[in-house]
């Protein structure tokens, strides 16, 4: 070849092809690399094959499995068949190139360098389209699956009549088909029209004709696809306007047809439907006319008339039939979307009773006075724990060692106290690796594997300075939960991988005897024995050290995907779980609940809300877990309630919604997954209530749809919000609370959640809000809402928390209590509807100086215009209702009083804090422990001096010895 750079030739430098052994070389190094990208591809699959199937739900990953494969299979093999045979149709139609054009000629030279690899550029082409469609189509698996196994709703939509099932689980399919089919026509389109500019089937620049007759024709062909495609989305448009979110004044999140969508839209799609259809006719009967002229024309009409018919008269008809008088035209279409909402949210049960609001003491009686006091302890069992704030005390009483931790946000339950049920406080003592002394690889994943213990303690009560009167205590722990597997393998912080069960121990506690080892027992996590196991899941977690370490032996394991939620959310990836997993002692065992929703976003006309905007509380900031943050629903059921073992990792789920056909519909696609309603045992329904995020999700809604009216519901005067937590300056919303209280017209206190509402952009209480959350109770999710008159001056938890906050008397004491640096905490602004007024009760906790925990120190009691703020919930109330306090030697109240010395869980308390302090102390000294000795003195005088106070506050006759 000559020389055709522009510089003198110069001596050419020939280089040599490299020898055979480089060339052994570098293919060796080339398959090398290959099969390790291979191995990686295998690693990641062969982990969850061997997850799924220890946790025994192999048939989730092979289901979800199999329909990706075939989604893929199929619909890219559809688009590549669809697009490749364009292209060899359009290449077989060209013409011969026989006295060629300038623009031909410029076009030859592609020509000539695409021959001799035309099959392979084919390949390619079609490959690539293949794989992005297969891709796209395998994303549709939850789709697919619900269309193949659609269960009916027994229910018609009020504007074409047909199963809510058509919207919910056929009409997404349809329309993945209908974008499928666009997609396939359109690059098929480009394709062909390349292919045949490319062989001159096209001209640009030709005077005379610019396209062949088999050109024109097949190209029709596709036109004539696409606007028959276009035909079919002009009739599915139709239906889509029931789940059609639009803007509606007052109505945020508004679904399903207005007056115009059903006197403008509807006929227009109707007409767009039948003029596709004959546009299409005409672009097919080019193959016969070999003319453009009647289908281009008929296209421009179609285009003209999607803006006439489609965009202008509709807009005409808004503006001058449905503006002038938009309440009476949109009136039934409101009605619809009301009733469509309620049912869709299951709020359409809802109570809503008057309620007078009223709770004036002036003018009452000394009696009714007394007689209300009483009310107020039988009423509600009014919780002083707030569960938000007690955290740190749990952590500095019962965390024990630092490598121990409890959940920023501790759970409210029910458990038996001396055969009674008590509101309960509870939180885990989980492991928390950033406490563990010498952090290591073998430390944090081998020796510190889990957590250990229940921690409880009454919700109502509070001992000594102002802590937990705690249940159940220590290490191991002890108390009225009996005898339990203690430790805590799975749970919500626990989000690292541990090996277990092989040659290296694991740190099971450490108590007065030292620390005590363990190896796992369970049947859960992932065998190492196996080498390629290993290997895969050093490739999988990037730890090398997996793969070769002493430490893993025969019978090691690995457990990972070790909180309740990811566990849940993997063995059931179609539900959406509730942000709060909260834990129980069931049948000597720890389990964690977790409530899982079955949601969809089309049903016709309910308004859709945002599952994460509408879960979000002062309490999501940080706290706790939102579910689905940006997920838009317009249905949502708690069709599921789940059960996590915390010691094996076990994942039941038991179908709790036996009528929801949308969890029916996933049965039928993952058969065998989820048990009976039946099967729940009766330890566990003990435990089993209300969620939280649907209860949040419910009032959000009511704040709108708890008005049946369409006139009122439209002029939005009855509307409501919920209100700011006012005991923060998070400006968020305020938390739902647990309360075991008694609604007006309910025979007994229930176990209840509850909420309050204040009327729109104002202050004052608009109404009180309760659901009946006990599992086993017949009135399990019946709402009740009280509504306070509109020209009530109730006043609301702001309102209350501002009365607390100018009130001199108070805010000396606040200041008191303020001396030293200590810092001031407000607890849940508990509600109670009390003889047609509402009774206000916040706990206040003082954090001292120096000290990292909070402790209840006061607490605030309103009703009506009084207020009082003594030191505990029994004086509070006593000075409230103006009632002198029990005459000595009468038993007083036991929600949050001072019980008698002799049985003051106080002095127990101390008692045993004393022992235990002295134990310490002397074993301290035997250690030569000095700093541990100080701190085991300085904890027995505390203990010594909470005795010699509560003796000397007990009534005479009630102390020991007396």
């Amino acid at each position: 070849m000559p020389d055709r750079g522009g510089g003198p030739s110069g001596p050419r430098i020939r280089v040599g092809r490299p020898s055979r052994r480089v060339r052994t070389l570098l293919m060796t190094l080339g398959v090398l690399a290959v099969l390790a990208m291979l191995f990686v591809m295998f690693a990641g699959f062969w982990t969850d094959w061997l997850w799924y199937r220890s946790v025994d739900y192999s048939s989730v990953f092979t289901t979800t499995l199999g329909t990706k494969i075939g989604l893929f299979a199929v619909f890219g093999l559809l688009m590549a068949l669809a697009v490749g045979t364009n292209i060899w149709l359009a290449h077989r139609l060209r013409p011969p190139l026989s006295a060629m054009s300038i623009e031909q000629q410029s076009l030859d030279r592609y020509r000539m360098s695409i021959a001799p690899y035309k099959k392979w550029v084919l390949l390619a082409v079609t490959s690539l389209v293949g794989l992005v469609a297969g891709a796209s189509a395998a994303g549709q698996w939850r789709t697919w699956l619900q269309w193949v196994n659609g269960v009916s709703f027994g229910q018609r939509d009020p504007q074409f009549h047909k199963d809510i099932s058509f919207y919910t689980f056929d009409l997404p399919w349809y329309r993945f088909l209908l974008s499928f089919g666009f997609a396939a026509a359109v690059l098929s389109l480009i394709a062909a029209a390349l292919v045949h500019y490319l062989y001159g089937g096209l001209r640009l620049t030709s005077p005379s004709g610019r396209a062949t007759a088999a050109a024109t024709g097949h190209l029709s062909v596709l036109l004539g696809v696409f606007v028959t495609l276009k035909a079919v989305a002009y009739w599915l448009d139709r239906y889509g306007l029931a789940v059609k979110s639009s803007g509606l004044k007052s109505t945020e999140g508004w679904t399903g047809l207005r007056y115009v969508d059903a006197n403008a839209y509807l006929p227009a799609k109707t007409i767009l439907f039948i003029i596709a259809l004959i546009c299409a006719v005409l672009f097919f009967a080019t193959l016969w006319r070999r003319t453009w002229q009647l289908p281009v024309i008929g296209f421009g009409l179609m285009v003209l008339s999607a803006v006439l018919i489609g965009g202008l008269y509709p807009a005409i008809v808004q503006k001058f039939q449905v503006q002038p008088n938009e309440q009476a035209k949109e009136a039934p279409y409101i009605k619809k979307n009301i009733t469509a909402t309620r049912e869709a949210y299951g709020i359409d049960g809802s109570e809503v009773t008057d309620y007078v609001g009223k709770s004036d003491l002036k003018g009452k009686s000394q009696q009714d006075k007394e007689r209300l006091r009483a009310a107020a302890d039988s009423t509600a069992s009014i919780r002083l724990l707030d569960p938000n704030i007690v955290s740190p005390t749990f952590q500095q009483l019962q965390q024990v060692k630092g490598y121990y931790q409890f959940p920023s946000t501790l759970d409210v339950d029910r458990y038996k106290v001396d055969g009674k049920e008590q509101d309960t406080v509870i939180g885990l003592r989980e492991l928390n690796i950033n406490g563990i002394p010498e952090r290591n690889w073998i430390n944090d994943h081998f020796k510190y594997t889990h957590g250990y213990g229940a921690i409880t303690a009454k919700g109502t009560t509070a001992v000594g300075e102002g802590d937990p009167a705690f249940t159940e205590r220590d290490l191991p722990t002890k108390g009225a939960l009996g005898k339990y597997e203690q430790r805590v393998y799975y749970g919500e912080k626990t989000t690292q991988y541990s090996i277990v069960g092989g040659p290296q121990k694991e740190l099971d506690y450490s108590g007065d005897s030292g620390e005590k080892s363990y190896s796992y027992e369970g049947k859960s996590g992932v065998s190492l024995a196996n080498p390629v196991n290993r290997a895969a899941y050093a490739v999988a977690f990037g730890e090398p050290q997996i793969l070769y370490s002493g430490a893993i032996g025969d019978g090691s394991r690995i457990l990972y995907n070790r909180t309740p939620k990811e566990r849940v959310e993997s063995v059931a990836p179609w539900l959406t779980i509730d942000g709060d997993a909260y834990p129980a002692v069931v049948d000597g065992r720890i389990q964690w609940i977790v409530d899982a929703y079955t949601t969809t976003n089309g049903y016709p006309y309910a308004s859709r809300t945002t599952l994460g905007d509408t879960t979000a509380d002062s309490l999501t900031t940080g706290q706790r877990a939102v579910v689905a943050q940006q997920n838009q629903v317009n249905y949502i059921r708690n069709s599921v309630k789940a059960t996590v073992d915390a010691y094996d990792g076990t994942v039941k789920l038991y179908q709790w919604d036996t009528k929801d056909p949308v969890l029916k519909t996933w049965m039928k696609a993952f058969p065998g997954t989820v048990k009976a309603k039946s099967q729940i045992s009766a330890g566990l329904l003990d435990h089993l209530r209300y969620p939280q995020d649907l209860f949040k999700v419910q009032r959000e809604l009511l704040t709108r749809y708890h008005v049946t009216n369409p006139g009122t519901f439209y002029t939005g005067s009855e509307r409501w919000q919920v209100p700011d937590d006012p005991t923060n300056k998070s400006g968020n919303a305020v938390p739902p609370y647990y309360l075991s209280m008694r609604m007006p017209g309910q025979p007994a206190p229930a176990f209840s959640l509850t909420t309050t509402f204040t009327p729109k952009a104002r202050e004052n209480l608009g109404a009180f809000m309760a659901v009946d959350a006990d599992a086993k109770s017949s009135g399990y999710g019946k709402i009740r809402i009280l509504k306070l008159p509109s020209e009530t001056t109730t006043s609301g938890p702001q309102q209350v928390q501002s009365k607390f906050n100018g009130d001199p008397e108070i805010a000396n004491k606040i200041n008191i209590l303020k001396r030293g640096d200590s810092e001031i905490e407000y607890g849940n602004l508990l509600t109670v509807p009390l003889d047609d007024g509402l009774l206000y009760v916040e706990p206040v906790y003082v954090r001292g100086a120096g000290s990292n925990f909070p402790r209840l120190k006061k607490v605030l009691v309103t009703y009506g215009d009084k207020t009082a703020f003594e030191d505990d919930l029994g004086k509070a109330l006593d000075a409230v209702f103006e009632v002198k306090s029990p005459a000595p030697g009468t038993q007083p109240p036991t929600t949050g009083t001072t019980p008698p010395a002799s049985e003051n869980p106080t002095v127990k308390q101390a008692v045993k804090d004393a022992q235990d302090a002295f134990d310490a102390g002397q074993k301290a000294l035997e250690s030569k422990d000095w700093a541990a000795y100080g701190k085991a003195q300085q904890d027995l005088k505390a203990a010594l001096d909470r005795i010699a106070k509560a003796e000397a506050a007990a009534p005479a006759g009630t102390k020991p010895g007396s």
